[in-house]
């Protein structure tokens, strides 16, 4: 889990932390398939990050899920990355099949350790899902895991009991626990945006 020090540190932002912008991809558009979101705003917070990581010259990962079955099945609309997300700049492009970006190709730890990144910012698509699982990972394996919990959403989702739990709800749990048990430093957009914009830029040529 993240340092505890540096856990309770106020947030700086590395000039060289890595943003990891998760399966922001058309087919969750499809709500006759994953039902009702919470956060309306999330892809605006997530374009705020990314205009700040180009505008610093700081490295991006993108990453692309590709399902059997679904709305993200490659060679369907679906699949594709939503346009705002399409246009920007990536520095490495993970496609994965499970919910980890970690567990994807190419393989982002090893790209992670040959920069010598320490600090990750993820966001993207779905909050206690994907983004949640691959903030835990990031924990474990030793990173400075930022998770800006505005730039992101979630779905409402049935358990075994037949109950359905809100988006929010989930979204709230998923805070809740990278919080108490420090996989993740939990924090807004706008924090996240003003210490990138704070900090220094990359060196030119660093990516």
């Amino acid at each position: 889990m993240t340092n505890t020090s540096a856990f309770d540190a106020p947030l700086t932002i590395d000039s060289d932390a890595v943003l990891i912008v998760i399966d922001v991809q058309k087919g969750f558009e499809d709500h006759a398939f994953w039902g009702e979101r919470d956060n309306p705003e999330a892809e605006q917070r997530i374009g705020e990050l990314i205009d700040v990581w180009e505008a610093t010259g700081r490295p991006i990962v993108t990453v692309q899920h590709a399902s059997a079955g679904g709305p993200l099945v490659p060679g369907t609309p679906g699949y594709e990355l939503k346009d705002f997300v399409a246009a920007a700049r990536s520095d490495l492009h993970i496609t994965k099949q499970v919910n980890s970006a970690f567990y994807g190709t190419p393989d982002l730890h090893d790209w992670l350790q040959q920069r010598g990144a320490r600090q990750v910012v993820i966001t993207g698509i779905i909050t206690n899902v994907c983004n949640e699982t691959t903030a835990r990972m990031a924990g474990n394996l030793g990173y400075d895991a930022i998770f800006p919990a505005d730039a992101m959403h979630a779905f409402d989702m049935t358990g075994p009991d037949g109950v359905t739990v809100p988006a929010a709800e989930l979204a709230r749990a998923t805070s809740t626990v990278l919080h108490a048990m420090r996989f993740a430093k939990v924090v807004d957009t706008g924090t996240v945006v003003a210490a990138a914009a704070a900090g220094r830029p990359a060196a030119a040529g660093a990516r």
